[in-house]
């Protein structure tokens, strides 16, 4: 069992910067915890500046770290079958023999008895290291024992395997670790900012709001703001997890920690480094660990009370026996080292380490791999929900819509497509509606073709009426339409319909909508495929438009014309009305969804691209505006969870049987150093899977 060490956990969503601890305390932390993800960044300018000047040092203590460990493993091994190859063909007295092997067994074993110590000193005696030096230091001292065969090798074999294991298990954290602190990558260091007329390089944290920025080819974006000259791709793989670029240009808000593939970039800032995108997803990946899955937490608490009965077990089974054997002293001293011997086996198999390893290893894995595909999943108790998704309720717009109006469909009477087009935008030419600009939109030569729009009148509740090329265009909806006294008729599509009408004679329509995502319709399908057969959507559009987007995209029920404590009343009704054992998620865009998301059993933001609301709001937040994301979310959960169980049942299905196989006298140290070790390295290397993120 590794050190456990108590750590403050945040109320709430709150996403508050965490104490920086020491190396060692890191390392602690990872093995006990499984999960400590990386240093914060808002402590003092002076500690971040300092941290990233050594961060590749770190790198290179790591490896060398690593190489000097493979080292030491390889001459242990070589020693130990050297001390063998002694014992075999060398007449040694028994204290000769234990100088021997001590060779090796120091040589490896040092630490761990280094360990030991400085845990008996510091109060917390029963961690693995203790006993891993109980046992070990037994063997050695068996064979002193009248009757006794000397375990020599066992011992110094459960210190090498012990140093494998321990090898593999780091390892195994530092891909778990790398997984998640990529993210740190974006962090910028440095921010290019004009100042009197001139560029001044600084750290981020020197910029105010407003002021401006330049960013160059191939770096990264230090904070969030508006671009105000010059267009560009940026590459946002770090932040979504997607690698198709997003073009930016004059006018377009841009978020920090994006990468500058080509143009040159002034950018007037809209935030602080401290309140910037790239902060508070740091903050969001740091506090990950805070929020431990049932699993972990039981697994922490079961060892801090197991390891003590463990170890008062094997010393009463060391005693007890012989002491009721009879015989008095004479009856004792002949039983004793055959006790004391299923003693250590039964304290090398009953040590927990595979399960206080793996578990939060795996969680840290599947937060690691999920983060990568740009969903950031606020700890791992949040994943024990999504595994349990029976009920998926959606907000409409900006969730599985863009939430931008469209022409979906022209309808002309006696002109042309383009010639409907081209009247209705020049008469929309200077409305600020979303409406005028979806039509605007859909006739890009509008402003250029040199056309006259003279005599524009908007008429309340009506639409706009304007002189095109000296004909008289209305364009508005029916009450406009009867008003000029033109023979309009329905349409039998959904969506806004705008009429036209020409010197009083109707001559069209035109359907706008709100664009439903290209992927909606499969994020539905994929959640159905993963068994979740409840999908709801909660909307303040209209009764028709929400049936139409239910239909179209397979959504099993709908409610329309909700105001939002309307959806915060539904989501309790589908709440007490969700299946027993299941969870409840709501998918909402962060924004002005932040009561329902708050309300479920675990809320989900869409777009958490510069979104300070959904980074706050939010259990788990996609990154980018990908439904489809949603599934993947559930299945790396479940997946994890499977993961983890897996390792709970294999490490105590192979520790059970081969305590039965030492309670009747079959058991050797060497199956005890296989069902500790051994164990916790096919656990931790089964624990690694849950890096991989499943894909549909």
């Amino acid at each position: 069992m590794r050190e456990q060490q108590q750590r403050a956990i945040p109320q709430g969503n709150e996403l508050q910067a965490q104490p920086i601890q020491s190396e060692n305390q890191l390392k602690s932390d990872g093995k006990a915890h499984g999960s400590h993800i990386c240093h914060p960044h808002e402590d003092t300018e002076g500690h971040n500046n300092h941290e990233h000047k050594h961060k590749h040092e770190h790198h290179r203590h790591a490896h060398s770290s690593t190489k000097r460990q493979i080292t030491l493993i390889a001459v242990t091994a070589v020693l130990l079958a050297a001390a063998v190859l002694i014992e075999r063909y060398c007449a040694l007295q028994t204290w000769q023999l234990l100088l021997v092997y001590l060779v090796p067994y120091l040589l490896i074993g040092t630490g761990t008895l280094k360990e030991a110590a400085e845990g008996i000193a510091s109060g917390n005696i029963f961690n693995e290291h203790f006993l891993m030096s109980l046992a070990t230091i037994g063997a050695l001292c068996i064979g002193f024992l009248p009757g006794a065969e000397t375990e020599f090798p066992e011992a110094v074999f459960v210190m090498l395997f012990f140093a494998v294991g321990e090898l593999f298990e780091s390892y195994a954290e530092g891909r778990s670790r790398d997984s998640i602190s990529h993210l740190m990558e974006i962090r910028p260091d440095t921010a290019e900012v004009e100042r009197g007329g001139q560029t001044r390089t600084v750290t981020p944290e020197e910029v105010s709001i407003g002021e401006v920025i330049v960013v160059r080819p191939g770096g990264k974006i230090p904070l969030d703001g508006t671009v105000i000259e010059g267009s560009s791709s940026l590459n946002t793989v770090a932040l979504t997890g997607e690698s198709l670029p997003r073009d930016v240009e004059k006018g377009d808000d841009v978020a920090s920690g994006c990468i500058n593939l080509s143009g040159v970039l002034r950018i007037r800032t809209t935030k602080t480094f401290g309140e910037s995108t790239v902060s508070k997803i740091i903050r969001l990946v740091e506090n990950a660990d805070s929020r431990k899955s049932r699993s972990e937490s039981f697994i922490t608490r079961f060892a801090r009370i197991y390891t003590p009965i463990v170890v008062s077990a094997a010393l009463l089974l060391a005693f007890v026996p012989p002491l009721l054997s009879g015989n008095g002293f004479s009856g004792f001293s002949a039983s004793f080292a055959t006790w004391l011997h299923r003693a250590l086996i039964f304290l090398v198999v009953s040590c927990p380490c595979a399960l206080v390893i793996s578990v939060p290893l795996t969680f840290f894995g599947g937060l690691g791999g999920a983060s990568r595909r740009g969903i950031l999943i606020k700890g791992s108790s949040f994943m024990d929900s999504l595994a349990n998704v029976g009920t998926v309720v959606f907000d409409k717009t900006g969730t599985l819509t863009r939430g931008e109006f469209a022409v979906e469909a022209v309808h002309p009477e006696n002109l042309t497509e383009h010639e409907l087009l081209h009247l209705a935008a020049h008469v929309e030419h200077f409305s600020t509606h979303p409406i005028g600009e979806a039509l605007r939109a859909a006739f890009p030569n509008e402003a250029t073709d040199g056309c006259s729009v003279t005599d524009v009148e908007e008429i309340a509740g009506q639409g706009i009426r304007a002189n095109v090329e000296g004909r008289t265009v209305c364009v508005g909806n029916a009450r406009m339409m009867e008003a000029v006294g033109a023979a309009w008729h329905d349409c039998h599509r959904t969506g806004t319909i705008i009429h036209v009408a020409v010197e009083g004679q109707y001559a069209g329509h035109i359907v706008i909508n709100d664009r439903v995502k290209e992927d909606s319709a499969e994020a539905i399908a994929a959640l159905r495929r993963l068994g979740v057969g409840d999908t709801v959507m909660l909307t303040g559009d209209r009764e028709e438009t929400a049936r139409d987007v239910a239909s179209r995209l397979g959504i099993g029920s709908y409610r329309a014309g909700l105001l939002p404590a309307d959806k915060v009343r539904c989501l309790e009704e589908l709440l007490a009305a969700k299946p027993r054992g299941t969870s409840l998620a709501f998918v909402g865009d962060g924004i002005n969804d932040a009561p329902v998301l708050k309300r479920a059993d675990v809320g989900i933001a869409m777009g958490g691209l510069g979104s300070d609301a959904a980074i706050e709001a939010a259990d788990v937040v996609l990154m980018d505006d990908r439904p489809t994301k949603i599934a993947t979310a559930v299945s790396t959960s479940r997946r994890t969870l499977r993961i983890a169980r897996q390792n709970v049942w294999l490490a105590i299905g192979i520790k059970a049987a081969i305590l039965l196989l030492a309670a009747i006298g079959l058991g050797t140290l060497w199956l005890a150093v296989f069902a500790d070790v051994g164990v916790t390295v096919l656990a931790v290397l089964n624990a690694m899977r849950a890096l991989r993120v499943p894909t549909h």
